[in-house]
């Protein structure tokens, strides 16, 4: 048996493009307020037969989108909370783990959303301020840094990860890492780092930058290694890249969510990669394991939220990775 790496089945679930930052990568986000009705949602869990994580993404504090309040009220929510937390309950009423990226939250709002999730996400993307950032008031550092204590400090299990090529440099990079791994070693949390690289969009600002480069990409992943504690793992996303194995010598050892039925909603134009095509691509020296979106060492610790127990339960073996 090879060296393991992890990845998760999931179905993704993208509840509203209303977002306040305005990135200049961004190709997600729009101006019309849109909110996926219950129905909707039901509907893609109802598909996601063979999932066991349901990843629920959407743009950050979709409430300061002109007319996104009005349409909230009109499917009964007073907040964006109240309605994320009602589609998390219906994800673990039909058997899928919530795992939620809802950009800054503060301690209060993290709070509410811990006993209904698996574990949540917050992209640092970079430690540092930068120009496609500007426009973009939660993509100041600390904020998205004081949301990762705040996680911490209420042993969340938590992802987090750095975004390449907008505009950092490698000394950039190197101090986001070490950022992560500073928060780590204080309260233990941090279950995977993504180091995923930069996509242009057209109809962006940076629809004409470039691309981190495979050395640039390869050279970060071999960083994180070297930074960040042995306990967390390095997540590089199969469908951003050509070719996991290069990753994988390098130090990744996970491959993030793969869905069956739902696309990268972020990134639409980079399908995901066939579950059969990734086992033949890692030789013998790697052996593909399914995980639940709680990473098994913190199944062992039971450290997740109350209401999804029983389903983790469920689903992991003796060593906190997926049973079946």
């Amino acid at each position: 048996m090879g060296v393991i790496v992890t990845y998760s089945k999931n179905v993704f679930l993208p509840l509203t493009t209303n977002c306040r930052n305005r990135c200049w990568y961004c190709g997600f986000r729009s101006e019309e307020p849109n909110l996926m009705d219950k129905s909707e949602v039901e509907a893609l869990l109802f598909k996601a037969k063979d999932a066991k994580e349901a990843l629920f993404t959407f743009g950050e504090k979709p409430e300061e989108t002109k007319g996104f309040r009005d349409l909230l009220e009109r499917k009964g929510y007073r907040s964006f909370l109240d309605y994320v937390l009602d589609m998390n309950k219906l994800a673990i009423q039909h058997g899928l783990l919530p795992h939620t990226n809802a950009g800054v939250l503060s301690r209060e709002e993290l709070k509410k959303l811990k006993p209904y999730n698996a574990s949540l996400g917050l992209m640092l993307e970079q430690a540092v301020e930068l120009d496609c950032h500007s426009e973009s008031p939660g993509k100041k550092p600390e904020k998205r840094i004081k949301t990762i204590r705040e996680a911490g400090k209420l042993r969340i299990p938590f992802t987090t990860g750095i975004l390449l090529g907008i505009g950092e440099n490698e000394y950039d990079r190197i101090y986001s890492l070490e950022v992560i791994a500073e928060i780590h070693e204080e309260f233990g949390h941090i279950q995977e780092v993504i180091i995923q690289n930069f996509k242009p969009k057209p109809r962006t600002k940076m629809e004409n930058w470039r691309e981190p480069t495979l050395e640039e990409m390869l050279k970060s992943v071999k960083l994180a290694r070297e930074i960040l504690p042995k306990d967390v793992a390095i997540q590089v996303p199969p469908n951003l890249v050509e070719n996991v194995y290069p990753f994988l010598k390098a130090g990744a050892n996970d491959l993030g969510g793969i869905s069956e039925v739902t696309p990268d909603y972020i990134n639409p134009e980079a399908p995901w990669p066939k579950l059969s095509d990734l086992m033949k691509s890692l030789g013998n020296e790697f052996t593909l394991k399914e995980r639940l979106p709680v990473y098994p060492k913190f199944v062992k610790l039971k450290s997740y939220g109350s209401a999804v127990r029983e389903l983790v339960e469920v689903y992991s073996d003796e060593n906190g990775y997926a049973k079946f």
